[in-house]
């Protein structure tokens, strides 16, 4: 996906990532845009943080893995935080690297650092290759090639390509996760959302007050009628007791386009809460 401010001449952007470097997330920020200065931050709530403080013009936090599904944190965020909204969205094949210091074998490795998701993701590679080989788990996956490196014993790193090159790793082989559809979808936030293109997304949320039988059937109705095909339903816990949720829906479409809007409004007169995240292009992956 293009970045709305490539190509144009205006304030430098300025984008906030969970970093540390030679991350994902890092990789998305380049991928999103080459030429923004990037500001690392050591959560998605102070990524946040930093696009609704006016620190950054953008930010860029993960969202959804096709493996392991949704990013809770991003999530709650966009709930229960205000002044921030999603503005684009990139999708990001995750390839994962296993690295270690420069003459390093496989066969000696004793331990092999990286994120839990990153080992869960390589487990049949490290079942085969590295069977007797400690697995420690590390804060990132940039953070796991730099214990690697300290590390006494010979040991590896899962991780990217970047990091790789940032900290002077050997790659000793590459693309090792178990599945090769193994993508992860990125949020772009801003302060605002994107201006309509025609080929767009809308995501919110919704809740109600009490549950009666047929609420949610109501809601998907609006949809239906309107021929408003939904990308992606799921819910998270209100956090006000068990049975409780939020409803979280990707509607194909921007929200000033008739059809959503006409549903949207009807929605908010049969729920206790709609908030619209916001509306920007739909990406596909790179």
């Amino acid at each position: 996906m293009a970045s709305p401010v490539q190509g144009k001449v205006g304030p430098p952007v300025r984008l906030a990532y969970l970093g540390p470097a030679g991350t994902f997330t890092e990789e998305a920020a380049l991928r999103y845009n080459a030429q923004a200065e990037l500001l690392p931050c050591p959560t998605i709530g102070a990524v946040a943080a930093a696009v609704r403080l006016g620190q950054t013009t953008h930010g860029i936090a993960p969202v959804e893995n096709s493996l392991q599904g949704s990013i809770t944190d991003t999530l709650d965020l966009l709930i229960h935080e205000d002044g921030v909204y999603i503005q684009g969205e990139l999708v990001l094949p995750i390839v994962h690297c296993l690295m270690a210091r420069k003459g390093t074998a496989v066969a000696v490795v004793k331990t092999v650092f990286s994120h839990p998701q990153a080992l869960a993701q390589c487990r049949g590679y490290l079942d085969r290759h590295l069977a007797g080989a400690e697995l420690r788990a590390s804060l990132s996956t940039a953070a796991a090639v730099e214990e690697m490196l300290k590390s006494g014993v010979p040991s590896a790193a899962i991780a990217t390509y970047r990091a790789a090159e940032l900290y002077g790793a050997s790659i000793l082989a590459e693309g090792i996760q178990d599945n090769p559809n193994n993508a992860t979808r990125f949020l772009v936030l801003a302060r605002q959302d994107h201006p309509r293109t025609g080929r767009d997304k809308t995501s919110i949320c919704f809740s109600f007050a009490e549950d009666r039988p047929g609420q949610l059937y109501g809601v998907m109705r609006e949809f239906a009628e309107r021929n408003l095909n939904l990308s992606k339903v799921e819910s998270r816990p209100t956090r006000e007791g068990l049975g409780q949720y939020y409803f979280l829906i990707d509607i194909e479409g921007h929200r000033t386009d008739p059809p959503v809007r006409e549903a949207l409004a009807r929605i908010a007169k049969a729920t206790s809460l709609l908030k619209v995240f916001g509306s920007y292009p739909s990406s596909k992956p790179f």
